[in-house]
């Protein structure tokens, strides 16, 4: 496994790279509401990347055909933005990846369509929690595995239950690089962290239980069970004290 360190003026790319994401999803963020398709969303994406002259991570990647990855409902990841309406009481994830001057950041936000129900509200609130415990957690000395401990910890003790199959990821010139980044224990405690890694921590969780499958389109992952799923992530880099979230979004 080689994992790289980014000297200060690849951080310094990568933190743009990242104000930039925050900024391209917060405008996302205040698009969604019934009657809104996730179509619409791609191609707003599209225009703001234009716009901020970097390019989609995704698009092409492994001949992934849109800027952003959009997950409906019981869509867990890799859902292709299509025509289909947003409804009152749906959630949906955003995945973003974007490219700024050879530098990747990735970000995921998930977002209630109007107004959702107080279960599916503390669905979303623990994913968010198992992200930033994660984040806390990640600080030169700790091993990957503790982060990936803190998350699956959260997320059961609240009933849900955590993807095996797909995890975050180390991040910089390409957007997945080593070391992988679980959302559950695993008998391999990882490598340590060292400050100027970088890695994109990204908890995908199901209400039911954790089985998925591929859907038709070839890229989509559902849950087999029909439940909802979530996921959030945030690019951060590891610093000399602790970490640094680099996908931050403005306030407002």
């Amino acid at each position: 496994m080689k994992i790289g360190i980014k000297d200060d003026r690849e951080l310094k790319l990568m933190r743009e790279s990242g104000r930039i994401l925050g900024i391209i999803l917060h405008k996302l963020e205040k698009m969604i509401a019934p009657g809104i398709s996730c179509l619409d969303l791609d191609r707003e994406a599209a225009r703001l990347m234009k716009k901020f002259n970097v390019k989609p991570s995704f698009k092409g990647y492994g001949g992934f055909p849109a800027n952003i990855c959009t997950n409906v409902n019981d869509q867990v990841v890799h859902g292709i933005p299509g025509a289909a309406i947003l409804k009152e009481g749906d959630i949906i994830t955003i995945d973003c990846g974007i490219n700024y001057e050879g530098f990747h950041s990735d970000s995921a936000i998930q977002v209630g369509v109007g107004k959702i129900d107080e279960k599916t509200k503390k669905f979303l609130l623990t994913a968010e929690k198992a992200l930033y415990k994660a984040i806390d957690m990640a600080r030169p000395g700790v091993r990957i595995g503790k982060i990936s401990a803190v998350i699956q910890s959260t997320v059961e003790k609240k009933g849900y239950s955590v993807v095996r199959e797909l995890v975050g990821h180390g991040i910089g010139k390409s957007v997945h690089e080593d070391p992988p980044v679980p959302n559950f224990k695993d008998h391999d405690p990882g490598p340590v962290l060292r400050p100027g890694m970088t890695i994109a921590i990204e908890p995908i969780i199901c209400m039911g239980k954790r089985d998925i499958k591929l859907a038709r389109d070839g890229w989509t992952y559902v849950t087999k069970d029909g439940s909802l799923s979530t996921q959030v992530e945030h690019t951060i880099a590891i610093t000399e004290k602790g970490s640094e979230i680099l996908t931050k979004r403005p306030k407002s």
